[in-house]
């Protein structure tokens, strides 16, 4: 099997869809599958390499000659490498794959953030791979076929991206530490978890709270933190590209996002064993075991999260049990399992494209 991979770059700056395409590419190419990689580039071409993956660079920027461009590189592309699969990442991708398609190879995408308008495009491909359940339903009922959905829950244990999590050194957190990994955009819920943090803080003086991550809204989010009486334990620590650090180091990992198909930072969490509570939205209970690793509460409500973080901060014995039932049942979310079922995905569409 020839499989391509179409995304729009593969730099390494936390983005989960990047990061699963790297994921796949990585095990299928040391699984003897000819892998490539279609992007316009990035820190993940030196892994790509080592792992066997060749990487065509195109630039898909959203412009007209761009696009033209674009059209042109990738024809040549696909007549070079003949794929028998084309898996298309984000939106450019699909379209172009689908507008080239022609019956050489079949098309397979994956949706990551339903939430937005544009990944109803993602269903021109034959088959439509959904991170989670809550994906898929939300797909299925904005009109994709039911007949082309798989669900296929993100998992990252095991990654080529990452070290073994015992190989990471922890960080001298001020603690107790509460910690989130997120882009700083406000549907991750950082704001909610800022509130919440500044509603506790005066009853657990020791008490810090980590943010990791970078994006556009990381302004108004320091902003608020500096409003704040507690603003000197607030701490934003950018993008880190080893997030493990804080995650073995912080006693609670929150993680309040509005919407979230199915976050890879939760299994990294879970396997870092630290209490962790989340939003009960989109992909986010699934990825906890429907509240069995995790505590759940509901989205965009600080007062909620100030509740849970209280409890957990009052009470050691809980936050000792909450802390081993996130490092339960982890099989499940290995990169190796996500590989596996792909790899189904493709043999069933060629199989059924072959009758």
């Amino acid at each position: 099997m020839r499989i391509i991979h179409i995304l729009n770059h593969v730099q390494e700056i936390g983005n989960g869809i990047v990061n699963v395409a790297v994921d796949l590419a990585c095990l299928q190419a040391k699984s003897g599958y000819e892998v490539a990689v279609i992007s316009a580039g990035g820190e993940y071409e030196k892994l790509l390499n080592i792992c066997g993956v060749k990487h065509y660079q195109l630039d898909q920027t959203r412009k007209p000659i761009s696009i033209i461009k674009a059209a042109v590189r990738y024809q040549a592309i696909t007549a070079e490498f003949q794929p028998d699969i084309v898996h298309a990442h984000m939106m450019t991708g699909v379209i172009l794959a689908r507008i080239f398609k022609g019956h050489r190879y079949a098309l397979v995408s994956t949706v990551h953030n339903e939430f937005q308008r544009s990944s109803l495009l993602m269903g021109l491909a034959d088959r439509v791979i959904a991170v989670s359940k809550a994906v898929r339903d939300s797909m299925a009922r904005r009109g994709i076929s039911e007949n082309k959905l798989r669900v296929i829950c993100n998992g990252t244990l095991g990654s080529p991206r990452t070290r073994q999590i015992q190989d990471y050194q922890p960080l001298p957190l001020q603690r107790p530490a509460i910690a989130t990994v997120a882009g700083m955009y406000q549907r991750k819920g950082i704001a909610e978890l800022i509130a919440a943090f500044e509603q506790i803080a005066s009853d657990f003086p020791q008490a810090h709270l980590y943010l990791v991550g970078n994006g556009p809204d990381k302004q108004l989010f320091e902003a608020q933190a500096q409003a704040t009486s507690v603003k000197e334990r607030i701490h934003f620590e950018g993008f880190q590209a080893e997030p493990q650090r804080y995650l073995i180091s912080c006693d609670i990992f929150v993680l309040a996002s509005h919407r979230d198909p199915c976050p890879l930072v939760l299994s990294e969490a879970r396997e870092a064993g630290t209490a962790i509570v989340g939003t009960q939205v989109d992909g986010i209970p699934e990825a906890l075991d429907n509240g069995e690793a995790g505590l759940l509460v509901p989205a965009k409500d600080s007062n909620a999260l100030a509740g849970v973080l209280v409890q957990l901060l009052s009470n050691a014995d809980m936050l000792h049990e909450w802390k081993n039932r996130a490092n339960q049942n982890l099989q499940w979310l290995s990169v190796a399992r996500v590989h596996q079922e792909t790899l189904a995905v493709y043999r069933e569409l060629i199989t059924e494209l072959e009758r």
